[in-house]
């Protein structure tokens, strides 16, 4: 999920972004840091995984594995829970299958993941059991139109129903 989103941020900018209100003004990134939404004893914290866009399958998991370990040991550092453009978050674990994720100001986007579950899917005539999950998603719409939004996750979707894209141009 995590590269996905950093290839879909790449491609819109506008969505790795923040927006500073008092200013009125939107500051896009390149680099990617995505906010791990990780749940804790002393409630939700949001360690970041760095520059997503550069690393590789292998070292973003273990990065995740070892900044979600952190925050829920308390050893996570200031710097380790701030400075996200982006944030990801799951209630699938719950049985979660439709959300409403929070926007972590001043990032302007947020994507959730639910629970999968087999679903029918109507193909070819026939109803084929189908492993499936609903992404949700909010957006500041002072900076995301609706268009984009869609489209965004429109490509997060595409790259993990197809897996193999995720490996293209890895770093």
């Amino acid at each position: 999920m995590t590269r996905a989103t950093a290839i879909a941020c790449a491609e819109q900018s506008r969505l790795n972004a923040h927006y500073h209100h008092a200013e009125l003004m939107l500051t896009t990134f390149k680099a990617v840091h995505i906010g791990i939404a990780t749940q804790t004893d002393d409630g939700l914290l949001v360690p970041v995984v760095r520059r997503v866009e550069t690393r590789g399958i292998w070292d973003l998991a273990a990065e995740i594995a070892r900044v979600t370990a952190a925050a829920r040991d308390g050893s996570a550092t200031r710097a380790e829970l701030s400075g996200s453009t982006i944030t990801i978050t799951s209630l699938g674990a719950l049985g979660g299958l439709v959300t409403t994720p929070i926007i972590n100001p001043p990032e302007v986007a947020i994507v959730g993941v639910n629970k999968m579950e087999t679903r029918p899917v109507w193909r070819n005539g026939i109803f084929e059991p189908r492993q499936m999950l609903n992404l949700s998603s909010s957006f500041d719409h002072r900076m995301v139109d609706g268009w984009d939004a869609a489209r965004f996750i429109q490509r997060i979707k595409s790259l993990l129903e197809t897996p193999a894209l995720l490996f293209l141009d890895e770093p």
